[in-house]
């Protein structure tokens, strides 16, 4: 008649949640999480979110990060793959493999990489009733 198994249709939003690994701190291994991370310290190994991540200019990530966004200032080497807008202010240092939706670069920032957009190529040089200009 009564029962305790009531199941909660309740979301949780894990994107107001932010993870900080502060200066200082060194972490080996791999890393998942729901919710975002500010990272000050350092990083040796896979992080793997549904969050922003933040690398502050003492924080540094070797080895690959998966995200929707990052911003860096600090350093990065290895494989970046974030799904929407990675942003480079002026003191980042990256170096691999980029894999992105879109980039922002301040002067300043070091992007030694090879870097892949994602999404489709818009043609520059179409006409409106579809014919190319020569």
């Amino acid at each position: 008649m009564f029962s305790d198994n009531k199941k909660s249709k309740e979301t949780i939003d894990y994107s107001k949640n932010q993870n900080k690994i502060s200066e200082g701190t060194k972490i080996i291994g791999d890393i998942v999480s729901k919710g975002g991370f500010r990272i000050e310290g350092t990083i040796e190994g896979n992080v793997k979110t549904e969050g922003r991540v933040v690398v502050g200019r003492t924080g540094s990530i070797n080895g690959t990060l998966e995200c929707t966004n990052a911003d860096f200032e600090g350093k990065f080497s290895g494989k970046l793959n974030i799904a929407e807008t990675l942003s480079l202010k002026s003191t980042a240092h990256i170096e691999g493999e980029v894999i992105i939706g879109k980039l922002s670069v301040e002067p300043g920032a070091t992007f030694n990489a090879s870097c892949a957009m994602k999404g489709h190529v818009k043609s520059l040089n179409k006409k409106p009733n579809g014919e190319r200009s020569a």
